[in-house]
């Protein structure tokens, strides 16, 4: 069992946050945070799948592999870091070197990360002036990691944080956690930054292998526009201060961990879905009865990553064909003639689709159930016990309009 908590980073034991305005490309607000902890972390880490990986990515993906512990994460929002050559790996290097001088920490103990436009350098100096800016500010308090949340921000509407607590070795251990994330988002590690922080004492293969399983399920099942970035990470920090008996095998204490990192992560995921660039509302579909977990994430997948889709949903179109189309082409087998679809939402249930025969409906009833804030399409393909959800938002006029003058 776990309880929610108000918090995001700075919730578990020992981590502190701090935020600045270091001028990266934005004016008149923050765009560096830090996550610190004095004490050393475990650490365990997802990433891109795309194949052009930003600096900051390659450079974390070497630290999680290699570092024995870690210390402290740096994001800047605006610039991507992505697409610049040996000066993108130069900026995440000098980064690292002004927290070592500011707080005695290890260069390979600091992670980096990155958000904002493709293919513009880093202004470094105001890089590691941010830092230097952030070192003496760095707090425990609940406000210093909301501050954060809100400094990693891009297109984002709202910041998005969590928190939790659970039990290990008869110890309350905390989890929190923050993300950014509101376009180029789609499954496969969906275009996004998430930092997780945690007192749980993990042996770091535990760590790794609990995050990579919740991954599955959470962060690489929404999709907001097809786009894969360059610059996916998500990472967790444990600290151990907690004081429970290291986590070395699985079993009750594990099994309370994983269940905890699963809410995180799918309230994360939720909240960067329903706030997608432009979006009105949070578009979910759930596949029940598939034949397999793999088709079941599929066909979800299919239904909200498909433009008509999110159009009809956006209309308040009880156009059904739009997602049996979507499930028709997205690579998994099934048979029509077994599906059964429904639309769902706070204003009510309604069947459209019955075994392969559409069903005569109120079309009032349909307009009132897809005009809610949060839309379900719901799935029963009768051909197995599979079953996934994916999450996703309408596709509105705004979302062209803030992609069509990203970079001013």
């Amino acid at each position: 069992m776990f309880k929610q908590l108000t918090g995001g980073v700075t919730a578990a034991k020992g981590f502190m946050a701090a935020s600045t305005a270091a001028g990266i490309k934005y004016k008149d607000r923050t765009d560096m945070a830090m996550v610190f902890s004095k004490e050393p972390c475990t650490v365990a880490g997802t990433f891109t799948t795309n194949v052009v990986k930003a600096a900051c990515v390659q450079w974390d993906m070497k630290i999680v592999k290699e570092s024995e512990a870690v210390h402290a994460a740096v994001v800047n929002s605006g610039i991507a870091n992505a697409c610049t050559g040996k000066q993108g790996f130069d900026a995440c290097e000098a980064t690292a070197a002004a927290v070592k001088e500011a707080l005695g920490v290890e260069t390979d103990s600091c992670l980096v990360a990155s958000t904002g436009v493709i293919g513009m350098q880093l202004p470094v100096e105001k890089l590691t002036n941010g830092v230097k800016a952030m070192a003496p500010k760095l707090d425990e308090s609940l406000e210093a990691g909301t501050a954060a949340a809100k400094a990693i921000m891009t297109t984002d509407t709202i910041h998005k944080e969590v928190a939790v607590t659970f039990t290990a070795g008869g110890k309350t251990v905390t989890l929190g956690g923050m993300s950014k994330g509101s376009g180029m988002i789609h499954p496969n590690m969906c275009t996004m930054l998430g930092f997780l922080t945690t007192d749980l004492a993990i042996e770091k293969s535990l760590l790794q292998e609990a995050l990579s399983e919740v991954v599955q399920d959470t962060f690489n099942m929404i999709t907001v526009d097809g786009d894969t970035s360059t610059n996916d990470t998500l990472l967790i920090m444990a600290n151990g201060l907690a004081g429970n008996e290291k986590i070395t095998a699985k079993g009750e204490d594990y099994q309370n961990f994983l269940n905890a990192l699963f809410y995180v992560c799918e309230y994360l995921s939720k909240i960067m879905a329903a706030d997608g660039e432009g979006a009105s509302k949070l578009f979910e579909a759930k596949v029940v009865n598939a034949k397999s977990k793999e088709d079941a994430r599929t066909l979800s997948r299919a239904i909200v990553s498909s433009n008509l889709s999110k159009a009809a949903i956006y209309g308040c179109d009880a156009n059904f064909g739009r997602f049996l189309c979507a499930m028709g082409y997205s690579g998994a087998e099934f048979d029509q003639n077994d599906v059964e679809l429904f639309f769902e939402s706070k204003e009510g249930r309604l069947q459209v689709f019955d075994k392969g025969t559409p069903i005569v409906f109120d079309e009032d009833v349909a307009t009132k159930i897809l005009g809610a804030d949060e839309v379900t399409i719901f799935v029963d393909m009768h051909e197995g016990d599979a079953t996934a959800t994916a999450w996703g938002c309408d596709l509105t006029y705004d979302y062209v309009k803030i992609n069509a003058d990203y970079r001013s």
